[in-house]
């Protein structure tokens, strides 16, 4: 089980913290059921020749069964993985998918990027060098996953589940990183 931020002392006293939310993932789910739902039940209604059932009636079903759907993915296994990042003057943070949480101070960041990847958005933080790379406890899962990329060794994490989004990571990212 990965730390909370709650149980990590923030490097510096002007943290911001980005994490992931059960609510904020069932209440997207079920939008975007609710919005698929109402695009398809007309079609199939005119397909069929009518269903015979009052709009309430329909409204009601697609409001359960994307309620059911949504809460079901919400608090599942991939739904329920927490992801959280926490940036200060002091440096980077990043649990992600349940992993234990790392620590990046700003000099021994070479490259960090926020981008789309399908309908995700994934951030990359490249180390200069991962012996810089500051594990937060000694014992656990161990840190984000990682993955090759062009500028080198990166620390991955999903932001689809962030909150605030990835648009107000990518700003705080641009106020944080040092000039390049």
């Amino acid at each position: 089980m990965s730390i909370a931020p709650e149980q990590v002392e923030a490097p510096a006293a002007d943290a911001v913290l980005f994490r992931s939310s059960p609510w904020r993932t069932f209440i997207a789910v079920f939008a975007l059921l609710m919005i698929s739902f109402g695009l398809v039940s007309p079609i199939v209604a005119l397909m069929a020749g009518g269903t015979g059932n009052p709009w309430w009636q329909t409204a009601l079903e697609a409001g359960s069964i994307s309620a059911l759907a949504a809460g079901g993915y919400a608090w599942s296994t991939r739904g329920a993985l927490k992801t959280w990042i926490r940036m200060s003057s002091g440096g980077l943070e990043v649990a992600a998918q349940d992993s234990d949480p790392i620590l990046l101070a700003w000099p021994d960041i070479a490259h960090v990027e926020v981008r789309r990847q399908g309908i995700r958005a994934v951030l990359e933080v490249t180390p200069i060098d991962l012996d810089r790379v500051h594990p937060v406890q000694d014992e656990g899962p161990g840190g984000p996953a990682m993955t090759e990329t062009a500028t080198g060794t990166a620390f991955t994490a999903d932001l689809t589940e962030v909150w605030p989004g990835p648009r107000a990571l990518r700003r705080e990212l641009a106020r944080r990183l040092p000039a390049a």
